[in-house]
């Protein structure tokens, strides 16, 4: 009796990277590919979308400083001792007695229709 020889393993990678099989999953590779590009253009996306988003709240902050500032000198500006004093290169000034009302008499037309 013989003892049947063990045979050389093949290869396993070689068996199963052969060229009939590559060929046979392209479509599936060109999807991977497809979703990869995919992935990396979501995220440049993602970044540039993060990135006008960061801009803008910097503007908005600006705005908000900027508001603030002229509301709080408009509130300045509006106080009586302010309008005065700006009033004065004018001539005008505050009156010292009060203003009088002239009334106005009302005149009725009292004619009639059909007399």
């Amino acid at each position: 009796m013989s003892v049947p020889e063990k045979q050389a393993p093949k290869n396993t990678l070689k068996s199963i990277l052969n060229y009939q099989w590559i060929v046979m999953n392209i479509p599936f590779f060109l999807f991977l590919a497809f979703i990869a590009i995919l992935y990396i253009a979501n995220g440049h996306f993602a970044d540039k979308t993060i990135r006008q988003i960061n801009k803008t709240q910097g503007q908005l902050k600006d705005l908000q400083f900027e508001y603030k500032t002229l509301k709080a000198d408009l509130m300045r500006r509006s106080r009586a001792d302010q309008i005065e004093a700006a009033m004065l290169p004018f001539g005008l000034k505050v009156a010292a007695e009060m203003p009088v009302r002239i009334p106005i008499e009302k005149k009725f037309n009292t004619q009639t229709k059909g007399n």
